[in-house]
């Protein structure tokens, strides 16, 4: 009885060996003839949202590609990650394929879709205020990122629709580097920031 009982143990032994071997040669077989793909995002936010849900879903393998995620905050770090070959794609606004074509680079890069229609900023306040509106910007200064970005620029293009002149009615530092405005923000710097929707969550934890 124990020789037969010892013997079934065995048989299951084997057929779990073999069964976790055959899976895992599949599994290999299935991820062998996957095109890497390196993407170098300019920020991890809820606005790309549908790209992580595939991700984890598995439509990217679905279509023959192993994508790779590359945090690189900010766009001019997005372009040198592109044009060094550390990344394939690049998240970023379109106006870093601008730059470079202008500055003349033979290997330049190009803008070929579009992932978000509106830009992904909120301004955030070191207090409370109630019903809040651009005019109360005005003789503050507010963080806004790297002149001539995507942010920046769409931050004085609002600005100006609220007919507020940037230097003028509101000063706009653009000093900092964007993977820094948000703990610039909580050191001291500026009466206001603008913020992509991750940095922002965070602020509510200090302010």
């Amino acid at each position: 009885m124990k020789r037969k009982i010892t013997f079934v143990i065995y048989g299951i032994i084997i057929l779990v060996a073999i069964l976790a071997v055959f899976l895992n040669l599949n599994k290999k077989d299935t991820t062998k003839n996957l095109t890497k793909i390196k993407v170098a995002e300019v920020a991890h936010t809820v606005f790309y949202a549908p790209q992580y849900v595939a991700l984890e879903k598995g439509f990217f393998e679905d279509e023959g590609l192993d994508v790779e995620y590359l945090l690189t905050p900010g766009a001019d770090k997005v372009t040198a990650a592109v044009l060094a070959g550390d990344a394939d794609i690049g998240f970023s606004g379109s106006e870093a394929t601008i730059y470079v074509y202008n500055g003349g680079e033979k290997d330049y890069l190009k803008t070929f879709a579009q992932l978000t229609q509106k830009d992904g900023s909120f301004i955030v306040a070191r207090d409370n205020i109630k019903d809040f509106k651009l005019t109360d910007l005005k003789g503050k200064t507010i963080v806004g990122g790297r002149t001539g970005g995507m942010p920046e620029m769409t931050l004085e293009w609002a600005l100006k629709q609220a007919g507020i002149t940037p230097g003028k009615d509101v000063n706009i530092d653009t000093s900092v580097a964007f993977a820094a405005m948000g703990g610039a923000f909580i050191g001291g710097t500026g009466d206001f920031v603008s913020l992509f929707e991750d940095s922002a969550r965070i602020m509510t934890l200090y302010f």
